[in-house]
């Protein structure tokens, strides 16, 4: 296969359906991404039940051409950055790696902010040691609104981490749009991964602002916990309309809000995942999403 019909293959997968988007000004990506927070046990905490299918189902993930995968430390912790490596490692050249830091997991397994500058490079450096990486395509920064550590001084620490080359990209998550705004002035923000989807639109103004900066927007629980990819849902009417499921159009209707949005849905499942990932090919207008908001105003959702 030569170089450029090997290209048009990768193009031809259904993960590039949607089209691609340009991250930090040099990471292109197809606009279906995979997000590993169900690789884990229930609630993001233990070893998966199914070990074996875990690593099937992120090589599944690259061989239906999704080449941008969100993950953390945090998720397990430190199992579903061990099942990248043990599935992925040596890395497709083109497979992009976003982790997330600010965060860590409590004795009660519940997500507690760790924003404190020292903790944010151990936490960066532990990353890196555990995907076998020496630079980090993208860090997010997870605010969880410290009182006690300022902001730009936890960005600040990332932002060290970046001159020091170990962070190529920094990227935000869980802001408002003024702390977005306040952290864009100063230090070039890549991307943004905030909660949103059909039933939350909390960071309808994120993603508007996003837009017109060209920043990615990645939407976290893009189907609400599952809630969105009900087979007897309030979707499922309009699903069938369209040929598709729930899921699929939930994803496809994040897909035509903005040309800068990149789902991550997560899934330990074979068949969800192709699933999902099919979904980038539903391309919907303007008209349609109109049609699929309506439907769950009117049902109550």
């Amino acid at each position: 296969m030569t170089v450029n019909s090997a290209s048009q293959f990768f193009e031809s997968l259904p993960a590039a359906a949607a089209g691609s988007i340009t991250i930090g000004g040099d990471l292109v990506v197809h606009r279906m991404g995979f997000g590993t927070m169900q690789i884990p046990g229930a609630g993001s905490w233990g070893e998966p039940a199914d070990p074996a299918h875990v690593r099937i189902v992120l090589r599944r993930a690259i061989d239906v051409g999704v080449n941008f995968i969100d993950t953390s430390d945090y998720y397990g912790p430190q199992v579903a950055n061990r099942f990248i490596v043990e599935a992925l490692y040596p890395y497709p050249k083109n497979l992009v790696l976003a982790t997330k830091i600010g965060f860590r997991r409590g004795e009660d397994r519940s997500f507690q902010p760790d924003p404190h500058p020292e903790r944010l490079r151990l936490a960066c450096e532990e990353n890196l040691r555990h995907l076998k990486l020496e630079q980090l395509d993208i860090v997010h920064f997870r605010y969880g609104g410290s009182t006690d550590v300022p902001f730009m001084e936890s960005l600040g620490a990332l932002q060290a981490l970046q001159r020091e080359g170990k962070i190529r990209h920094i990227g935000l998550s869980n802001v408002t749009l003024a702390l977005l705004k306040e952290a864009h002035a100063v230090i070039p923000i890549a991307s943004v991964e905030n909660l949103y989807n059909l039933t939350d639109r909390s960071s309808e103004q994120i993603v508007d602002w996003c837009t017109q900066q060209q920043i990615a927007f990645l939407p976290f629980l893009p189907l609400g916990k599952g809630k969105l990819a009900q087979t007897d849902g309030s979707l499922a009417s309009l699903a069938r309309h369209y040929q598709a499921t729930p899921a699929q159009l939930s994803l496809a209707w994040l897909l035509a809000r903005s040309p800068v949005i990149l789902p991550i849905p997560g899934t330990s499942s074979v068949t969800h995942l192709e699933e999902n990932v099919a979904a980038a090919r539903l391309h919907l207008t303007a008209e349609d999403l109109i049609a699929v908001t309506a439907e769950l105003n009117v049902s109550g959702s």
